[in-house]
C-alpha cells in the first residue's frame, strides 16, 4: 500500500507535467511543435527541480540562512527609529535625480508608472483596507479626466483649480455609490461596481453633446504657472512625482488612525465590527469615497497631460490592471502598491521585444504570485498573519466554526 507521502509526490508530479504540457499547447501558435515542446521541457525540467529543493529542504535553509543574516540588520533597524525616515527622505532624492539622466521615453514610463501608482493608492483604500471590491474604480478615473476636459474647454478653468474639484467630484460619486451598495458584499459588491463603469462608459460614448462621444474632447489646456507651461515630459514627471508622495504619504497616516484600523476591522468581520461599535455604513462610504476621490485626481492629471479624453482610456481593462497592481504587489500595503504598478507598467516594456509572449509571461507571473506569495511582494504585516499564521494553534482557531467553539 503506497504511503501518503508517495501520494503526494505522485499528485505533485503530475500536476506540474500537466501545467507544462498546458504552456506547451498556449505557446504552440506562436512559436510551433519545436518552440512549443522546448518550452514544455524547460518548464517541467525546472518544477522538477524546484520540488526537488523543497523535498531536500534546501529553501528552507537557505530562508534559515537568510534570516540569520538579516537578524543584525533588523536590530539594528529597530534600535535606530530614524532609518525608515532616512531611506524614505534617500529613495525620494534618488526619484528626483533619476529622470536628469534619462531620455524622454523613459521618462514617460517613469510618469505613466507614477499615474498608476497613485491609482493603486486609491483602490488599496477599498480593496487591501475596507475589503470592497471594486472593479468599477476606472469610473471615478474617467470622472475625474472628463470634469477637468469640460470646465477647461467650456468654462476655461485652470489646471490647478480643476484638480481638487475633479477629485471632491469623483469622491461624491463614491459617496453616492457607497450608499447604494451598503448592503452588499463580496461577490454581488463587485457585480453592482462593473455594471457601474459599464454606465459611465455609455454615458461618455453616448452623450455627444456633452462629452463627444467616442471621439472624445480635445483641446484640453495643459497646467501652467504663471507664464511657465507644462509641455516637457520631465515638467509631468516631477507633477506626478509630487502627487504620489502626497498620496502616499496621506494613505499612510489614514492607515495607522482608527479610521485605517476600522477599515481593516470591517474587512476581517463585518458583524464583529459592527457589534465592537464601528460604524460601518459610515466607513463604507468614506472608503469609496476617499479612493474616489485619489482616482479623480489622478483623472485631471491625465486630462492636463494628454490633452485629450476618450472613452477608449477608461475601459474595464483598465480596473483589472489597477487591481492586479495591488494583488502583485501586496494588497493593503502601500508600499506594495505602488511596487506593484512600478513592476506592471514598466516589465511590458521591457518585454517589448518579446511582443508575442509578453502577455504570457505576465499571466504567468500572476498565477506564480498567487500560488508562492499570496500576500504580495511586499505585504501588509498584518496580511502577512493572516495568510502565515506562525502558531498552529491560532490557525485551528481561525478554522473552527461557532458551532465547534461553543461546544468547547
Amino acid at each position: 500500500m503506497r504511503s501518503k507521502k508517495d501520494t503526494v509526490a505522485s499528485f505533485a508530479f503530475w500536476k506540474y507535467l500537466f501545467i507544462s504540457l498546458w504552456f506547451g499547447f498556449l505557446v504552440f501558435p506562436f512559436m510551433g511543435m519545436r518552440g512549443a515542446v522546448s518550452l514544455s521541457l524547460a518548464i517541467f525540467a525546472g518544477e522538477i527541480a524546484f520540488l526537488g529543493l523543497i523535498r531536500l529542504k534546501v529553501l528552507n535553509r537557505i530562508k534559515e540562512a537568510l534570516g540569520f543574516v538579516s537578524q543584525p540588520f533588523k536590530k539594528a533597524a529597530a534600535a535606530q527609529g530614524r532609518s525608515i525616515v532616512f531611506a524614505n527622505i534617500s529613495l525620494l532624492l534618488f526619484c528626483v535625480t533619476l529622470p536628469l539622466f534619462l531620455n524622454n521615453y523613459y521618462i514617460e514610463v517613469l510618469t505613466l508608472s507614477g499615474l498608476y501608482a497613485v491609482l493603486a493608492l486609491g483602490l488599496n483604500i477599498s480593496v487591501g483596507l475596507a475589503g470592497l471590491l471594486d472593479l468599477g474604480y476606472i469610473a471615478f478615473y474617467a470622472i475625474g479626466a472628463y470634469t477637468y476636459a469640460l470646465l477647461s474647454t467650456k468654462l476655461g478653468i485652470s489646471f490647478w483649480l480643476a484638480l481638487p474639484i475633479g477629485g471632491l467630484f469623483a469622491a461624491g460619486i463614491g459617496f453616492i455609490l457607497g450608499i447604494i451598495t451598503l448592503r452588499l458584499r463580496g461577490d454581488y459588491l463587485a457585480i453592482v461596481t462593473l455594471g457601474f463603469i459599464q454606465i459611465v462608459h455609455l454615458i461618455l460614448n453616448n452623450w455627444d453633446s456633452l462629452t463627444g462621444g467616442p471621439n472624445g474632447i480635445l483641446g484640453i489646456a495643459r497646467p501652467s504657472i504663471v507664464s511657465f507651461k507644462f509641455s516637457q515630459p520631465i515638467h509631468f514627471y516631477y507633477l506626478i512625482l509630487v502627487i504620489t508622495v502626497i498620496t502616499a504619504i496621506i494613505i499612510t497616516r489614514l492607515n495607522n488612525s482608527r479610521i485605517g484600523r476600522a477599515w481593516i476591522a470591517m474587512r476581517e468581520d463585518e458583524v464583529a465590527a459592527e457589534a465592537m461599535g464601528i460604524d460601518t455604513t459610515r466607513m463604507k462610504c468614506l472608503a469609496f469615497s476617499l479612493g474616489a476621490f485619489w482616482a479623480g485626481l489622478a483623472g485631471v492629471f491625465f486630462a492636463g497631460k494628454f490633452a485629450f479624453v476618450s472613452p477608449e482610456s477608461f475601459t474595464f481593462f483598465e480596473s483589472v490592471f489597477v487591481l492586479a497592481m495591488i494583488v502583485l504587489g501586496g494588497m493593503g500595503s502601500i508600499p506594495g502598491a505602488i511596487i506593484g504598478a512600478v513592476i506592471l507598467i514598466i516589465l511590458p516594456e521591457v518585454l517589448r521585444g518579446l511582443a508575442n509572449y509578453r502577455m504570457l509571461i505576465f499571466g504567468a507571473a500572476l498565477v506564480a504570485m498567487m500560488v508562492f506569495r499570496p500576500q504580495g511582494l511586499i505585504g501588509s504585516p498584518r496580511r502577512k498573519v493572516e495568510l502565515h499564521p506562525e502558531d498552529e494553534k491560532i490557525y485551528t482557531q481561525e478554522m473552527q466554526s461557532l458551532y465547534e467553539v461553543e461546544k468547547q
